[in-house]
């Protein structure tokens, strides 16, 4: 896959490994030879059926992007018209949504919006009404040695008088695997010193280190976990995001609910919210809203007619559509009165204009999608909790 940022001429990420340089042989098209920093040049061919800046086929080997054998374009998990009634109560209704591979999708929802049922059923704890929710094209009970496909927390549990390391060595039993891989996952989240610990003794975060290292165990594909950041603290919460990631760009496949938006907003690559166990919204964050400029200055006015008059200049307007786009809150958007507020982008545009009329700026920074703000409206059916100004692309929204 094309490495964020990177033109798919220079760099490609193996879905095992980090960004590899890769750069066009000389007098070659992109997509027949590429030449690898360390060797000769290598002919990658596209793969049939794929565009080029999907997937390519090694001479001597199968379509790289390809995981144990499974097509990469089919999702991990597939969520189809799920319900679930108990009794009079309807927990979800008509659920549908999935989870592609190697990306990290955030399930987000008020309490008792149906996000732990849904999970529950997708882990085969709760029998559905009706529908299906599927990984790998098969329900979880039907999945074969399924703790080594699926790593899951929905509580962080765990027997108060046994430490850390017996803990884990006893979840390790059915799944066959060695005392190697428990003091492994113990560093992987950061447990090791506190091993021989009784999990009595442990704090709400500790807990739900330990919970995910259970989860971690059987070297699972899908992680799937229910308020994870829960109890973390500022460093706790970083070092979720920083593992999430690095588990998304070894290929591998994290979906997660949580109530941490902000958290959510750094660490996701696709958001789905349930309100009333319904889908509100369905879609990848670029999506979710472009973000804004905020810019302070006591020389607020006559920085937002340089602003209008340049954008007008660039795009060739004519004096009467130079004069539409200086009125207030055609892109300037003035919140205070001192303050502006900008497209996403603009920020280096604000600073060269700045420096080139001699205004002082007090403050500049880019604020990124306003997950939040999209999430008030959708499960308050409040449109107000938009911000004056802002973007946002809603696609498969259902139930709305």
């Amino acid at each position: 896959t094309v490495a964020a940022g990177c033109a798919k001429e220079d760099h490609f990420r193996a879905p095992f490994g980090p960004v590899i340089p890769w750069t066009v042989a000389a007098g070659c098209a992109k997509e027949d030879h590429f030449r690898a920093p360390f060797g000769p040049v290598i002919p990658w061919t596209v793969a049939a059926g794929c565009a080029k800046e999907d997937h390519f086929r090694a001479p001597f080997g199968p379509t790289p992007s390809s995981r144990r054998g499974r097509p990469a374009v089919s999702p991990i998990v597939a969520v189809e018209n799920l319900t679930k009634r108990y009794r009079r109560v309807h927990a979800v209704t008509d659920v549908s949504f999935s989870v592609r591979r190697g990306s990290i999708t955030g399930f987000l929802g008020p309490n008792g919006s149906g996000k732990t049922t849904t999970l529950r059923i997708l882990l085969g704890l709760v029998t559905p009404t009706s529908g299906h929710a599927l990984i790998d094209g098969r329900g979880y009970r039907e999945l074969a040695a399924p703790a080594r496909r699926v790593g899951a927390v929905l509580e962080p549990a765990a027997y108060p008088t046994r430490t850390a390391a017996d803990h884990l060595r006893a979840l390790a039993i059915p799944l066959r695997v060695g005392r190697r891989r428990t003091d492994e996952v113990l560093g992987l989240v950061g447990l090791e010193e506190a091993a021989e610990r009784a999990a009595g003794s442990f704090s709400l975060g500790m807990r739900q280190r330990l919970a995910l290292a259970g989860a971690l165990l059987g070297d699972p594909e899908l992680l799937v976990l229910d308020e994870p950041a829960n109890g973390l603290d500022p460093e706790g919460i970083r070092w979720l995001r920083d593992f999430l990631r690095s588990w998304a760009a070894e290929g591998r496949t994290a979906l997660l609910s949580s109530h941490v938006l902000a958290e959510v907003t750094q660490t996701v690559d696709h958001v789905v919210i349930i309100d009333h166990g319904r889908v509100a919204l369905d879609a990848p964050m670029p999506e979710i809203g472009q973000g804004s400029v905020t810019v302070r200055t006591p020389h607020a006015d006559l920085l937002a007619d340089l602003l209008a008059d340049q954008r007008a200049a660039e795009a060739g307007a004519t004096t009467a559509a130079a004069a539409a786009a200086s009125q207030p809150g055609a892109l300037v958007h003035r919140v205070g009165p001192d303050e502006l507020r900008l497209p996403h982008g603009w920020a280096e545009r604000v600073g060269q204009v700045a420096a080139e009329h001699r205004i002082p700026l007090v403050e500049l920074h880019t604020t990124g999608p306003d997950l939040e703000g999209v999430f008030f409206a959708l499960t308050r059916g409040d449109a107000g909790g938009l911000e004056a100004g802002s973007h946002v692309a809603r696609p498969r929204v259902a139930g709305r």
